[in-house]
């Protein structure tokens, strides 16, 4: 991971956009690219991290090699732990981890900046608003007023959990319950 190659958030607004980006890739890792997440977090290879990207995407890399690094950095070493357990305990554990790094993210943008009481008070209220990933990975998040921001990357669609390979299986459903094939749900 390259230092920080997306703009700099600087108001409470900005702070907010890329706290959304980098958590719907995040959410986008442990539901939706599940499978491909789980193939990069080889237990062989060193120390890896999962990050979110302000652009909604995500990426499995080693952490950055400058110290002290730009941004907090995500938990290390998400992939030792992959075979170790049940594959819906590992991506909540990764979920939880994930939460944290977010807000650290969020917060140092708001040190960085000077953020005031108000103006942390303000960002901390926006986050609030919004499931963490980890209620979102295991599926209990309670349903926002708009299904967006449960699923940033779906439109009329939401992803559910059902009961599956390792208890963890994810597919499309419209909002009225029906699959991405038009077939009632379970």
């Amino acid at each position: 991971m390259e230092a920080i190659p997306h703009p700099i958030p600087r108001t409470v607004e900005e702070v907010f956009s890329d706290f959304k980006g980098r958590r719907a890739g995040l959410i986008k890792a442990l539901t939706a690219d599940v499978e491909k997440f789980y193939q990069q977090c080889d237990p062989e290879k060193e120390n890896l991290c999962l990050f979110g990207l302000p652009n909604e995407t995500w990426e499995v890399n080693l952490p950055v090699e400058e110290v002290p690094p730009e941004l907090p950095e995500p938990a290390l070493g998400i992939n030792f732990a992959r075979d170790g357990m049940q594959e819906k305990d590992w991506l909540s554990l990764v979920a939880v981890h994930s939460d944290s790094w977010l807000l650290a993210v969020a917060f140092y943008f708001g040190a960085r900046f000077g953020f005031g009481k108000n103006e942390r008070k303000k960002l901390f209220q926006m986050i609030n608003d919004l499931p963490t990933i980890f209620e979102v990975v295991t599926g209990n998040a309670k349903q926002p007023k708009d299904p967006y921001l449960l699923n940033p990357f779906s439109g009329s669609r939401i992803l559910r959990n059902f009961s599956g390979r390792c208890g963890s299986s994810w597919r499309w459903l419209q909002l009225d319950g029906r699959d991405e094939n038009g077939e009632a749900s379970d």
